[in-house]
């Protein structure tokens, strides 16, 4: 641990000082010491390291000021807080919470807050804070998980918690609400981070396709096969193997799955000898699995073996709040894209809060896309959300909220500028392949999508 940093100026007592000092020296974690005027006193290394903040310079300020930039405490303006409760009641609290760094950009913490005694009689906070998400998290622009609602907090804390241990996950969400990047998440914070993480996408494995990616196959297996592949569970040795839509996987391969995850042995197709890998898995489905199960559809013997920790990812409907920072990270790689800076006005946020995205995160990418393409000078605002709304819309989902729109009738209606969604997306894509030589994966990379959902669009598209 490093050396403490305290207030110079300050009616505390030495002797309190050092007790001060002593008590953050102790925590790995980073920690502060908070009077009840909200003014730090104290801070450790950690603290200083987490947030690249200067010790020196955050003792003796508010500690509003130097975690949120704000002019008020935190609970002025409706967020969860500990302060209050623990000086008017004397209690332990702990509370979901965002903090943000000395470049302003959000993490995602949860706050214990103790209460300490001083030998001068005083009460005083001490603040344990735990990150759920990292600097490591903040730098993965238009890849990841964004949010402060309380109800995208308390995912995060579960991914935090699943990331530590070695069982597998099962990750339970609507199509769209960004299982990949949980996934991706609870790798990078688990003891694998530093091992391969590979996918397997089910929706598009054929029986013999399957087992040859997964497990790989010997040379001469079969017609075409002119040398040996390896499959991704040997890729994946070591690290951690995400099958998304494991609903979706055929009985057959349910039963070859399993075996592995019992035994952890399996056999290339064509090969002699048995092989191990160290994996650990991590699924996804966007179906009721155990519904599944009760008809027929899913082993129940696979099921057990593959959720022994799950994880409900909530849709973004039930999380409306996040748009405010959920957009404009989604706006980087778009913009990254088009070599411009785009930015979202308060009423255009305000706009895109009043819709239920069936779709989910994926569709408000989609939606920002569309009015990126149609932004005059980088600026979006209210009129060209609403354009792209009428055009979404029309004849499916009705927005949601108390200022949304008088519900239309289904008509057919002009595309914006005379183009669809999908005739803007295609030729966008069709722009980067020639850009990038039809390398999928700067493509992806430039999209801000992973590479199996390029798969997914140049397939739709008629691309591919």
């Amino acid at each position: 641990m490093g050396i403490l940093t305290r207030a110079t100026k300050t009616d505390t007592p030495a002797a309190v000082h050092m007790e001060l000092q002593s008590l953050v020296d102790s925590h790995e974690q980073p920690f502060v010491v908070i009077d009840r005027n909200y003014r730090i006193l104290a801070v450790n290394s950690a603290y200083e390291r987490a947030f690249g903040t200067n010790g020196t310079e955050a003792v003796g300020k508010p500690c509003y000021r130097v975690s949120h930039n704000n002019d008020a405490p935190c609970h002025e303006s409706g967020e969860d807080c500990p302060h209050v409760n623990l000086f008017e009641v004397g209690q332990q609290d702990s509370v979901l919470h965002i903090h943000y760094d000395k470049d302003h950009r959000m993490c995602q913490v949860r706050v214990t807050a103790y209460p300490l005694h001083g030998s001068d009689g005083e009460l005083y906070m001490g603040e344990l804070i735990q990150q759920l998400s990292g600097p490591e998290e903040r730098r993965l622009e238009g890849k990841r998980m964004v949010g402060c609602t309380p109800t995208f907090m308390s995912c995060m804390e579960q991914l935090k918690m699943v990331a530590s241990a070695q069982a597998p996950v099962l990750l339970q969400g609507e199509t769209g609400t960004g299982k990949e990047l949980a996934a991706s998440y609870i790798h990078r914070n688990s003891k694998r981070s530093d091992q391969p993480f590979m996918t397997v996408d089910c929706t598009v494995l054929t029986e013999p396709l399957f087992e040859a990616e997964v497990f790989g196959h010997a040379k001469g297996a079969f017609t075409g096969s002119v040398g040996e592949h390896i499959g991704l569970f040997e890729q994946a040795h070591g690290g951690t193997l995400f099958l998304d839509e494991i609903g979706e996987l055929p009985r057959a391969q349910q039963a070859k799955l399993l075996r592995v995850l019992e035994t952890g042995q399996y056999r290339r197709v064509g090969g002699k000898g048995s092989r191990k890998a160290d994996v650990r898995i991590i699924c996804a489905t966007n179906r009721h699995l155990w519904e599944s199960v009760k008809a027929g559809h899913f082993r129940e013997d696979l099921y057990y073996r593959i959720a022994c920790l799950a994880v409900r990812l909530p849709p973004l409907r039930e999380r409306l709040g996040d748009i405010e920072q959920l957009a404009p990270n989604l706006l980087e790689p778009i913009g990254r894209t088009m070599s411009k800076h785009f930015s979202l006005s308060a009423a255009a946020v305000d706009r895109l809060k009043q819709y239920d995205y069936p779709g989910n995160v994926r569709e408000l990418r989609n939606i920002l896309f569309i009015a990126a393409t149609h932004s005059r000078n980088g600026e979006i605002g209210i009129d060209t959300i609403n354009e792209v709304f009428d055009i979404h819309t029309q004849g499916r989902v009705q927005p949601c909220g108390p200022q949304s729109l008088n519900p239309q009738p289904a008509v057919a209606v002009q595309p914006v500028n005379g183009a669809s969604l999908h005739d803007v997306e295609a030729q966008h894509i069709k722009e980067l392949l020639k850009k990038h030589h039809a390398n999928r994966r700067l493509v992806a990379k430039a999209l801000g999508i992973s590479e199996r959902t390029l798969y997914r669009k140049l397939k739709k598209y008629g691309l591919g």
